[in-house]
């Protein structure tokens, strides 16, 4: 039985997505880039604050059903870690409370220091605060290309008359150009630029993960929330997946982590928050939560 809130899978993804056509299919010269490192365009990830997202008493519920009850837990700068918990704990719902699919009924979400509670979901991307979906949600009759061109904030060629007026369209292509170089690099380092011409429809389960990953972070994010980003994906594309969540995170990107793998988590996250109920049970590192005997008798059947 998913946590998912009623009718949260109607939510539309990407309503706040802005499109802009995708000049040229050819990939072009390879970017500067800072070694070992991404060219997303703002420099990357730049928070102030230790602990970029604090989430404090935060509860929802649903009819007679409480589906995240006083939650409060925080998400150190940098770092991995992973929301763990049955179906019904209230994973995702916390998910939606924090990235405003969702409002709370008490409670507040503050990130890098600002209070971004109940806040519009395009409102705290913007703020870079970002998210992915259990279930991928790219637009199939769009090649995995024009998918990605979507994602850049602020593209001037959203307003039609830049586009058409003399004077300012050659600023839009100019910056086409500049998204486009972007676009290829994260593809490349995603090992998804071969499929670039390829119908979004068409892709694989785990294909489809790598390019909600990709799409992510082109929105020039500080912190990105992962719901279930390795469900359905095969032990190859995960090994990959997980690769680049490390190498992210070395670059300084930070990461809250649901999955229901749990050796995965363990072997993976720095930290560990245990849902139960919709409460925060308790967190700790892997160890400190693989010797929980609470967590033990309640989550893990006995063994980790």
């Amino acid at each position: 039985m998913s946590d998912a809130a009623p009718d949260e899978s109607a939510t539309e993804a990407g309503a706040d997505a802005e499109a802009t056509a995708a000049g040229g299919t050819g990939a072009p010269d390879a970017v500067d880039a800072e070694p070992g490192g991404l060219n997303l365009g703002d420099g990357g990830p730049a928070v102030s604050e230790e602990y970029p997202l604090v989430v404090e008493n935060l509860r929802k519920s649903f009819g007679g059903i409480t589906a995240v009850d006083d939650a409060s837990f925080r998400v150190e700068q940098g770092s991995l870690t992973g929301l763990i918990g049955p179906n019904g704990a209230g994973k995702s719902t916390t998910f939606n409370l924090i990235t405003g699919m969702l409002e709370p009924d008490s409670g507040t979400v503050t990130f890098d220091g600002e209070d971004v509670t109940g806040q519009r979901p395009h409102a705290i991307a913007n703020k870079g605060l970002v998210r992915t979906f259990q279930i991928a949600r790219e637009l199939q009759e769009m090649t995995v290309l024009e998918n990605m061109m979507l994602a850049p904030k602020h593209q001037r060629g959203e307003a039609l008359w830049r586009s058409v007026t003399p004077g300012f369209r050659g600023d839009v292509v100019e910056q086409e150009s500049e998204l486009l170089e972007r676009v290829w690099e994260v593809l490349e380092f995603f090992e998804i630029d071969h499929i670039a011409e390829e119908y979004a429809g068409n892709l694989s389960g785990g294909q489809r993960k790598l390019l909600e990953l990709a799409r992510a972070l082109l929105t020039d994010p500080d912190m990105l929330l992962l719901d279930e980003p390795f469900a359905g994906v095969n032990p190859s594309l995960e090994r990959r997946l997980l690769d680049h969540i490390h190498e992210l995170r070395e670059q300084g990107y930070t990461f809250l982590l649901v999955e229901h793998d749990m050796d995965l988590i363990m072997e993976n996250c720095e930290r560990v928050i245990v849902l139960h109920q919709g409460r925060v049970l308790t967190e700790g590192t892997p160890a400190e939560i693989q010797a929980n005997e609470e967590v033990i008798e309640a989550y893990l059947g006995g063994n980790v």
